[in-house]
């Protein structure tokens, strides 16, 4: 039976560390529809029919390509489940080309972070540290925006359930423990239950939007434009 195959294939990988919360989605959809037409094993072109149900080649592309991996772990065990073509529709994705700050655009935008208001508050400070982290460290900025008193140690920064569940330290230069430091004590003299690295005016975690919109900000008054021969300045997500 397709529904079993399914969630048996779901419980191995997320044994793995997989999430799969859009291929458990597919995957029930796909075994739905294929059980609706009396079929209990995959079929290529019943898998090829439901992945063609969108009108984006890309998800076409996408919705298919799950099939087919979960089609490969089912007939291992049941050879009666058919493995559908690859490449039966095109796929266009085309990862972003990050763009790559200057030594000199990253002190000028450092600068204009520490001109922020409102007066005697710590988002100034803030937005230094935080991108000034992101440049030296290469954190995406969920990750950033995540950390925790906790989360900074002698050894560097540790990073807590990325990808897989797993956590990873990061290392940090002795410039950037300094900065860190005189940043906690900044940040400790907010008297919150939170204990957030960083914090909105609103004293709550700091949200990636916010983030993002100051970013913008301060490239505009930093004059980092973008450029016709570089791509848009961007925070890594």
């Amino acid at each position: 039976m397709l529904m079993p195959a399914v969630d048996t294939y779901l419980a191995v990988r997320r044994a793995a560390g997989y999430k799969l919360r859009d291929v458990e989605r597919y995957l029930r959809e796909f075994a739905h529809f294929a059980t609706t037409r009396g079929e209990d094993h995959v079929v290529a072109q019943t898998a090829i029919r439901w992945a063609a149900r969108t009108p984006s080649e890309a998800q076409r592309a996408e919705r298919l390509s799950i099939v087919i991996r979960f089609a490969r772990f089912a007939h291992a065990e049941d050879p009666r489940h058919e493995i559908p073509p690859e490449r039966q529709f095109c796929r266009r994705h085309h990862r972003p080309i990050p763009y790559i700050f200057t030594a000199e655009e990253i002190q000028t935008l450092l600068a204009q972070a520490a001109l922020l208001g409102p007066p005697g508050s710590l988002r100034p400070h803030l937005y230094r540290m935080l991108f000034g982290l992101l440049a030296v460290t290469g954190l995406r900025i969920a990750e950033a925006l995540a950390l925790r008193f906790k989360d900074i140690t002698p050894d560097g920064v540790v990073i807590r359930e990325t990808k897989f569940h797993k956590s990873r330290l990061v290392p940090l230069h002795a410039t950037t423990t300094a900065a860190l430091e005189r940043y906690m004590g900044q940040r400790s003299r907010l008297a919150l239950d939170d204990d957030h690295l960083f914090v909105s005016t609103q004293r709550r975690p700091l949200c990636a939007k916010a983030a993002r919109e100051t970013f913008h900000q301060l490239l505009a008054a930093a004059g980092i434009a973008q450029e016709p021969d570089r791509p848009p300045p961007r925070l890594m997500e």
